[in-house]
């Protein structure tokens, strides 16, 4: 088995507070892109130094073998997205080199790729020209892409009028229909429904099994290890381990079990206006099915609207265990600017197998919208009174511990 995509030396540098300005020089860049586009490869250089500057990765060398499913972990800041943005083409490294053989696909967020103004029709040949395809390569996929996607109805509407969900679902149907060497698939997925993501983690599978190489980032550990063959752990810009799914996985999260504390470490804002001061969970520990209190305390630093909050709940796996939907619940709410505003309630059972349980929350306001990760874990240990039978490992339970009776 040969390789599909070789990284050397990979590093990517950022200036803190400042945009990054293309060079001066243009006939130098323009030479140096030309270049590495005749040789399919990225080389880039630079020896400044800046105080102001961090680096986003550093250092990175991989050797990605062609028909491959490598995972892609790692804490939020530990560099995936920038590695995918890097190998996507998308942005270009500061520093080390990129081989490729073939063409690469890539799924990184809503809308990557897309032109809002055209149509899903138009967009679908907009991409596989992209990906350097001909037209009638393009129009020969053009029906499985469609029905895979689900968009029939939508195919000759301008794309930014579809919902977040046409929109990926469409994305996904392109990148893993036309006929690229490499597929890159950021967490993207996230954004659909349940009976979408089965349909991607299918279509991934087939397309693994096809001889095509994909790379997978997400923080589902269940669907690394359903789907990877390998997996490559970042931590702080750097590569911590390459090697077995299961064993990196159990490395990671161990390590990120020891970063979410029993108690918010610090107040989190949402946006401009919103800052969440308080999250508690009591009792923590707590034995499995439990009644679990929780308080929750925000201030705003100007007049705002609170339309939604949900409690999210992960497993150990970051498998979505359960939330709490707020919006029967007193919202939405209007705070004054000094307003502190809170919440307490019960969580009547928390039937689940004893493990480390992680609560984010999902916040839309005036002027913040999305999902604050991670931000209090709860140890949860085995019920005391089981009877004489020892219970098998929490790994091979599932997560939910039901309640059962034997008819006699």
């Amino acid at each position: 088995m040969s390789w599909a995509i070789q990284i050397e030396g990979l590093g990517k540098r950022y200036r803190r507070g400042a945009v990054q300005h293309l060079s001066n020089n243009f006939r130098e860049s323009l030479k140096n892109f030309a270049k590495a586009a005749l040789s399919g490869r990225h080389i880039f250089n630079s020896s400044k130094t800046d105080s102001s500057a961090f680096w986003a990765i550093r250092d990175i060398n991989l050797n990605i073998q062609q028909g491959e499913v490598v995972g892609v972990i790692g804490q939020n800041g530990a560099g995936k997205s920038t590695l995918l943005k890097i190998l996507s083409r998308i942005t270009p490294p500061t520093c080390g080199l990129v081989r490729y053989r073939g063409r690469v696909a890539s799924l990184l967020e809503v809308g990557t790729g897309f032109h809002r103004e055209l149509t899903g029709y138009e967009n679908i040949y907009l991409n596989g020209a992209i990906l350097g395809m001909r037209r009638a390569e393009i129009s020969r996929k053009m029906d499985e892409i469609v029905n895979f996607a689900g968009v029939e109805k939508f195919l000759d509407t301008p794309v930014k009028f579809y919902s977040s969900g046409m929109y990926v679902r469409l994305a996904f149907a392109v990148a893993a229909h036309l006929e690229s060497e490499v597929l890159v698939i950021d967490e993207v997925l996230a954004v659909g429904d349940a009976e979408f993501q089965k349909k991607c983690l299918g279509k991934i599978h087939e397309v693994s099994s096809g001889g095509r190489t994909v790379l997978f980032v997400s923080h589902n550990m269940s669907a690394v290890q359903a789907l990877c063959s390998k997996v490559v752990c970042l931590q702080k810009g750097a590569v911590l381990g390459v090697g077995d799914t299961d064993e990196w996985i159990a490395k990671y999260l161990a390590s990120s079990q020891q970063t979410v504390a029993r108690r918010l470490a610090s107040p989190v804002r949402m946006g401009e206006t919103l800052e969440l001061i308080r999250f508690d969970l009591t009792p923590n520990p707590a034995e499995s099915g439990a009644r679990i209190s929780f308080s929750l305390e925000l201030f705003a630093h100007q007049a705002n609207r609170l339309s939604e909050m949900t409690i999210l709940i992960y497993s150990s796996l970051e498998v979505l265990v359960a939330i709490l939907d707020f919006r029967s619940s007193g919202l939405p709410v209007s705070l004054a600017a000094g307003q502190t505003w809170k919440m307490d309630g019960l969580i009547k059972s928390l039937p689940v197998v004893e493990g480390e349980y992680k609560f984010s929350l999902y916040v839309s306001c005036s002027d913040f919208t999305g999902e604050l990760p991670d931000l209090v874990a709860l140890n949860v240990g085995s019920q005391k009174s089981r009877g004489s039978h020892v219970p098998y490992p929490s790994v091979h339970r599932g997560v939910i511990e039901l309640e059962f009776a034997v008819n006699s």
